[in-house]
């Protein structure tokens, strides 16, 4: 799966603009003229080019503010359906225009997508709190209740594992996309919505009121002991302004624990807020380490990152990537790896290592735009080629790197290995994520159904392992959500056909995966997505791995501090 193109135009810095975006707002009583209110702050935060005059510079945003009204009111005079026309739906494809043609990171959001991008730095959103999933029975495809956050409006209102929504706000959700049924539940703070509710426990149809509000969502959602001495922890959800704080939090915790080695999982994770990165790696690098430069356009958007920590931590590290870890994860994974600090495991990463500005405009709109490259301590680059590529094949990783990146195509560690830039971060050791075959994907939504029917007391012969309802657990033991033999026999029995993809034959071979998609469901409706995804981590090929590499991350460690030393 790709990564979506909000995910990845991150929040890296914010660009000093907001008194020029302040000072281009509409007054009160006059009519915004959108070609104002854009190009107010958006050229006051560009650079001019060395040794053009500020005359020269002014009469070329007055030509390009001109050739844009021209256009603009041509298209309202002339088009077919100009006079139906807003303005905002003609700008803002020419902005998005304007933006696609520099880079596929520089982006231009509305107010809304803009007010949740930063609320996704703020570690939380507004809304009720509950994951929401699409799954089909029968041909048609409905949106079901998964789990719900503590404290939250949903788990006030006392939403459940697979209960279904049927409508919100009086509009019929049957068929429609799980995104699509959120951004109608999702609104302002304060606020109520209506969600007419199908009850898995009972069956009946209720229609609910539930108060909008904020819902924190940290960007660390599980920490733990992974087996004895060795901690984990996982960082899927970006780095907010919160994650560096949250980590120590986890790291404390963990020692007290009797962690000796750490799993940090970047698996996922598609950036976010630099500085939190910095400071996650300087947690393990003496002082004085190099963890990250920028190189922009002028002297300005050159900087560079050193460690200020005087007692690091020494404990073996393995850091966990894929092809879904981007900007700020491999940031992470780049200064791990360079500085020979950690074994970076698992698949090549995204390949986005350009430095966004953030530009809040008036109205509330805002956009970010790309203004320097991020290089790892050997001076590589993360970012892969772009230019001439599709952006879907951009997206989704289809494009083999060229020659462009070859300024930062190889480089030397700390201990002297070679590592290789301009095509994201390339693991130590590469393991591919274990993927479903065609046979198990067609069996998510029947599991599901099954483990609903179990968690609602209403398969015969199985009551005694109804849920009652979803309780907090910080660590699943082999006792939580027990799957027996006769379980696993029972859905062959009830899912098998004759003909077709599923025969019993077919299903008795995925038994194993049967058996564990089940735990998940059941343990899911029990404790929760985040403490059920523990059901994965225990059979993952990826974090056997870690666990194997961590005495060679301790070996290598060791290898640093006295290369470093030989240095000085």
């Amino acid at each position: 799966m790709g990564i979506c193109r909000k995910t990845l135009s991150v929040l890296f810095v914010f660009a000093a603009v907001s008194a020029a975006a302040a000072q281009s707002r509409e007054r009160p009583g006059e009519t915004a003229d959108p070609f104002s209110l854009r190009t107010g702050s958006y050229f006051s935060a560009s650079a001019a080019p060395s040794g053009a005059k500020p005359v020269e510079r002014q009469s070329e945003r007055s030509q390009i503010a001109n050739e844009l009204k021209e256009a603009h009111d041509l298209i309202k005079q002339v088009y077919i359906s100009g006079g139906k026309l807003m303005s905002a739906e003609i700008i803002q494809p020419a902005i998005d225009g304007m933006l696609s043609a520099l880079d596929p990171h520089s982006s231009f959001y509305d107010a809304k997508q803009w007010s949740e991008l930063l609320d996704e730095h703020r570690s939380g959103y507004t809304g009720i709190g509950a994951s929401i999933a699409n799954f089909q029975k029968n041909g048609t495809i409905d949106t079901y209740i998964l789990s719900t956050f503590s404290l939250s409006p949903a788990d006030r209102a006392q939403l459940r594992y697979g209960d279904r929504i049927v409508a919100v706000n009086g509009e019929n959700m049957s068929g429609r996309p799980s995104n699509y049924v959120r951004d109608k539940i999702r609104g302002t703070a304060g606020t109520s919505v209506r969600i007419t509710i199908e009850r898995s426990a009972t069956g009946k149809v209720e229609v609910i009121t539930v108060r909008r509000g904020r819902v924190s969502q940290p960007s660390i959602p599980d920490s733990y002991i992974l087996r004895q001495g060795i901690g984990y922890i996982e960082m899927s959800d970006g780095f907010h302004y919160t994650t560096a704080r949250e980590f120590e939090e986890a790291l404390n915790s963990l020692k007290r624990q009797g962690m000796k080695a750490l799993i940090i999982d970047l698996r996922g994770n598609g950036g976010g807020i630099v500085d939190q990165a910095v400071k996650i790696v300087e947690k393990f690098v003496p002082k004085g380490t190099v963890i990250l430069t920028q190189r922009g356009r002028t002297g300005l958007d050159n900087r560079e990152w050193r460690s200020n920590n005087v007692a690091p931590e020494t404990m073996p590290v393995v850091v966990l990537v894929d092809r879904e870890s981007a900007s700020a994860s491999e940031i992470v994974a780049g200064a791990f790896q360079d500085t020979d600090r950690a074994m970076i495991v698992g698949e090549k990463t995204f390949g986005k290592g350009l430095v966004q500005s953030v530009i809040e405009l008036p109205g509330g709109n805002g956009l970010t735009l790309t203004t320097a490259r991020y290089l790892t301590p050997s001076g590589r680059s993360i970012q892969r080629e772009y230019a001439g590529v599709d952006s879907y094949d951009y997206f989704n990783n289809r494009a083999a790197t060229t020659a462009a990146a070859k300024p930062y195509f190889e480089a030397r560690t700390v201990t002297n290995r070679k590592v290789i830039g301009g095509d994201g971060i390339r693991p130590d050791e590469e393991v591919r994520s274990r993927e479903l075959s065609p046979d198990q994907a067609g069996l998510l939504d029947a599991l599901f159904f099954f483990a609903r029917d179990i968690g609602a007391g209403r398969l015969e012969g199985f009551e005694s392992h109804r849920v009652v309802g979803m309780i907090s657990k910080k660590r699943l033991n082999r006792t939580d959500a027990v799957v027996t033999p006769e379980m696993v026999a029972k859905f062959i029995e009830m899912y098998a056909k004759p003909d077709g993809p599923q025969t019993r034959e077919r299903l008795t071979k995925q038994a194993d995966f049967i058996k564990r998609r089940l735990r998940l469901n059941l343990a899911t409706a029990a404790f929760g997505q985040t403490t059920a995804a523990q059901v994965l981590i225990e059979d993952d090929p990826q974090v056997a791995k870690a666990v194997e590499l961590l005495p060679r991350a301790a070996q290598l460690a060791r290898a640093s501090s006295s290369a470093r030393a030989e240095q000085r």
